[in-house]
């Protein structure tokens, strides 16, 4: 490639990339570090902009050399070729190489090894199983293998409601998108969803997202999910937006909400609406040819096995023909020789002694003809036989064979377990990514079987001693709260060390911005009362409350804060509950002392 891809772990956290431009005319940018590691969500009607700052987003970390995997489900972005290499993947001659769901770990290697931006075109699939089987594999790989490289990596998925509705239960699919969006930061895997109807998007994938960006909606059902989010008053104006301006909300911004105009792609656009003149496609850049032999590769092992496969299928077929066509000769011969015995038997009781000579040679005749078909049934009995063995050891050839394929889903599914009993007990699992099939697969299945089988107990172990261990602090409780002295002064409650940690676990834990914990502790601090939320947002220099809110929220689940009035919201330190705190956290440190000794 052109220029050397630049990992994103050695990057500033300050840099940023330059996507348009405010009311203000000030230059607009974007946070790169949010960007590949955060949840992001981009909506708009057809023609609004939305696909077009999808592809600015792409150019800008394009431009600064920074990988990313596009889901392209309209075949709108192979037009980033134009100016930037991209492995360009799916299922039409277009593409840089046509690749199915036993590609999806070496493209994992690819984007994070190698740090290759991937198009994942889905657009030319003819079986909407096979792309959908791609984008989960895809993903679930991605996701494996962020547990140990840890590289700041993006995900835009276009038409996401298509994977993750709001309507109705989650395939496979939507479960492994969901999963990335909710653990997908810590492992430095961020994910940016694309689409038209946001009134179809699962509810929670919008409010938990760090970046927004609305652009012009016109439905009802839709503008109703913008007046949820944001407020009336946006959700009034959002019609009202021009082609590629858009009401943005960033976790990071200072401003609860902007209106940004953002700047036209500079790439060809495929996803222009076809018109009457002829269109000439641009030039595009061309991918390493080393990349694509070794995907090639990849197709040719799997177009080997199943041509394997067909070939040992088609053998099945034409000996059970085979086989078949034996069984009747057999039995054919079988009731020539009932017939021959039988005439035997009839002329050896028959009188009439002149013809006596003529039926002894007759008999010895038949008996030959018997004793010929005799020797004819044992040898078809014994091709027969012989049949039915090679074609049993094909149909054992046939089941191992098909079931490689079996044996990887369950090493994934064996593979997503430990990472969830990891995430439980608190063990460091190491389960390497999904291998390539290979006759060693059995044992090694086998082995990851038992592992998990043993962590399994392992966790009921833990589980038991945890049951043990809760018991004892209730114990505890009723003897008096092991002597926990409650403070009386705001100041007080603050430098409690279970408290500043209960707040610093506030900071990660909650769903808007970190200034938004600390501007509500210190909002309070500062009244020294109650505090309502529009008082939190003033001190913070903000117009909305929402973030305020889920702040507030996350404090409270923690211990830290209570609501003393529920409308309007009030809310204050929970002084009471620092005794409730310790006992959490005393239960917490009593929990991975048994996760140390398992």
């Amino acid at each position: 490639m052109s220029a050397e891809p630049e990992s994103p772990k050695e990057m500033s956290p300050d840099r940023t990339i330059t996507v348009g431009e405010t009311v203000a005319g000030e230059p607009y940018t974007l946070p790169v570090e949010e960007l590949l590691t955060g949840r992001a969500f981009i909506t708009g009607k057809s023609g609004s902009g939305k696909s077009n700052t999808g592809s600015v987003v792409s150019e800008e970390l394009l431009a600064q050399n920074l990988p990313l995997l596009v889901v392209d489900v309209d075949g709108e972005y192979w037009g980033l070729k134009e100016e930037y290499e991209l492995l360009h993947v799916g299922a039409t001659e277009e593409c840089d190489l046509q690749v199915g769901p036993e590609h999806a770990g070496k493209l994992a290697d690819l984007a994070l090894d190698q740090l290759v931006p991937i198009i994942l075109d889905v657009s030319g699939y003819v079986d909407g199983d096979e792309a959908d089987a791609l984008v989960r594999e895809t993903a679930r790989e991605l996701f494996a293998r962020e547990q140990s490289a840890l590289q700041p990596f993006l995900m835009l998925v276009e038409e996401i409601h298509e994977y993750i509705p709001e309507g109705g239960g989650l395939n496979e699919t939507g479960e492994v998108l969901i999963r990335v969006a909710k653990r997908g930061r810590k492992r430095g895997l961020g994910i940016m969803g694309l689409s038209q109807r946001p009134a179809d998007v699962k509810k929670d994938f919008i409010t938990q997202a760090d970046l927004l960006v609305w652009h012009r909606l016109t439905w009802d059902n839709d503008t109703d999910v913008v007046k949820r989010v944001i407020d009336r008053e946006h959700a009034d104006g959002i019609e009202g937006l021009a082609d590629g301006e858009a009401f943005v909300q960033a976790d990071w911004s200072d401003a609860d909400v902007e209106r940004v105009q953002f700047r036209r792609k500079h790439t060809f656009d495929a996803g222009a609406t076809p018109g009457l003149d002829d269109v000439d496609r641009p030039d595009l850049k061309a991918i390493d040819a080393d990349l694509v032999d070794e995907l090639e590769d990849i197709s040719e092992q799997h177009e080997r096995r199943q041509d394997r496969i067909a070939e040992l299928e088609a053998r099945l077929d034409k000996k059970d023909g085979r086989i078949t066509e034996l069984e009747d000769e057999l039995e054919d011969a079988r009731d020539l020789q009932r017939l021959g015995e039988a005439f035997v038997d009839a002329a050896q009781g028959s009188d009439g002694g002149g013809v006596e000579t003529e039926q002894h040679e007759l008999l010895e005749e038949k008996n030959a003809t018997i004793a010929e078909l005799r020797e004819r049934v044992t040898d078809l009995e014994a091709e027969t036989d012989a049949l039915r063995e090679e074609r049993d050891d094909l149909e054992a050839e046939v089941e191992r064979l098909q079931g490689i394929e079996a044996r990887v889903e369950r090493a994934e599914e064996i593979e997503t377990m430990l990472e969830e009993v990891r995430d439980v007990v608190g063990v460091e699992i190491k389960a390497s990514a999904t291998p390539a099939p290979s006759d060693g697969l059995v044992e090694e299945y086998d082995e990851a079987r038992e592992e998990a089988q043993d962590l399994r107990g392992r966790l009921q172990d833990a589980h038991e001693r945890i049951d043990a261990l809760e018991a004892e602090n209730e114990r505890l409780r009723e003897q008096g709260g092991d002597g926990v002295t409650v403070p009386t002064d705001y100041q007080d409650f603050v430098d409690e060390p279970v408290v500043q940690k209960a707040i610093e676990e506030a900071k990660e834990k909650t769903s808007a911005s970190p200034r938004y914990v600390r501007g509500v502790v210190a909002t309070i601090i500062q009244e020294g009362s109650p505090v309502d939320y529009e008082t939190v947002a003033d001190r913070l220099g903000v117009k909305g409350t929402s973030d305020v809110s889920k702040a507030a929220s996350t404090l409270e689940a923690l211990g830290v804060l209570k609501r003393v009035q529920q409308s309007p919201a009030l809310i204050d330190f929970d002084l009471d509950g620092v005794a409730e705190i310790k006992e959490a956290q005393q239960r917490r440190e009593q929990a991975e002392a048994v996760m140390d000794e398992l």
